[in-house]
């Protein structure tokens, strides 16, 4: 048994038992997948793959049970190296966030500002995506942390913390009929076209669920990914936006009238999300905490690793 049959086993699930694609991704040869699988079943005296001929469908009950070992001896081999990384060149190296541009826009400048400050030498990569695009880095390891508002906690592999509290605004042009009215209610926006987040972004479920309680149909004539592109189509008179109440900043969004509505929506709360058992080398823990000063270093390894007694600083 080596780390290559292990990392074969993983990568054939993820690529949904397509032995190419799992080939491309490990930088082998097809027939040299299949070998290394054989090779295992061999060596366990067991099928770990549901077979149709040459074609792998799925998992035996043995391949399901190994696969939860082989992702933590190689999440544990992960953290070995990065062990490793800490005492070796602790303020060098590299932080991976993923995060949805709302978030790297409107909320991290400052944390990335000043991290920076701090650990020059450290390379910051932003990878900007959906929420499931977040959740899939942070599963196969290809991030440290993820900051994201929707779905990062519905995942057992991941544990998350609150970051940050915000509601959804309403934006119109200048002299908009609404920015007329004292108090804005449901009904008097979905008396215009609006313009907001897509499915699955921002908040957005929150805002659908809100004209879903109060039976009113909005005419949502336009949606998407993030709110410059939203605050650009109302600035053109296509409608009225809903957007994060903190991507509307006055200096820039002249043409813009930012309107009271935080009695409409919920409240949303933005996370950090981190994979269960992930080690989080010093400067990522830094940069967690310029985000939330109650997420300590202390705190994380706690929730990270519930059942080891002492740590490593």
């Amino acid at each position: 048994m080596n780390f290559q049959q292990l990392r074969i086993i993983r990568e054939t699930v993820r690529k949904n038992f397509n032995l190419t694609e799992v080939a491309n991704t490990l930088f082998t040869s097809q027939s040299g997948v299949s070998k290394h699988i054989l090779d295992l079943e061999d060596e366990l005296g067991v099928e770990l793959f549901i077979r149709k001929g040459k074609r792998l469908l799925g998992l035996t009950e043995p391949g399901q049970e190994l696969l939860q070992m082989v992702e933590r001896i190689l999440l544990e081999s992960n953290n070995i190296k990065q062990l490793g990384k800490q005492f070796s060149d602790s303020d060098k190296g590299q932080l991976t966030i993923a995060t949805t541009h709302t978030q790297a826009r409107y909320a991290l400048p400052k944390v990335v500002s000043e991290f920076k400050k701090k650990y020059p030498n450290v390379h910051l990569a932003l990878h900007q995506g959906s929420p499931t695009e977040i959740v899939q880095m942070l599963i196969e390891g290809k991030a440290d942390f993820g900051i994201a508002t929707e779905s990062l906690d519905q995942y057992p592999e991941l544990i998350t913390f609150p970051y940050y509290s915000w509601h959804h605004a309403i934006i119109a042009p200048k002299n908009h009929a609404l920015t007329k009215l004292k108090k804005i209610n449901l009904e008097n926006l979905s008396e215009y076209p609006i313009v907001t987040y897509h499915e699955g972004f921002t908040g957005r479920k929150s805002i659908d669920e809100a004209f879903l309680t109060a039976n009113i149909t909005p005419d949502i004539v336009m949606s998407a990914l993030d709110a410059d592109v939203i605050k650009t189509y109302v600035e053109l008179g296509l409608g009225v936006g809903i957007i994060a109440s903190m991507a509307y900043q006055a200096e820039r969004d002249k043409n813009l009238v930012l309107l009271n509505s935080t009695h409409l929506f919920p409240t949303n709360t933005t996370k950090i999300a981190l994979r269960r058992g992930y080690f989080l080398r010093g400067f990522a823990h830094d940069f967690i905490e310029l985000c939330s000063p109650e997420l300590t270093k202390e705190n994380l390894k706690l929730a990270l690793h519930p059942v080891l007694d002492s740590y490593i600083d």
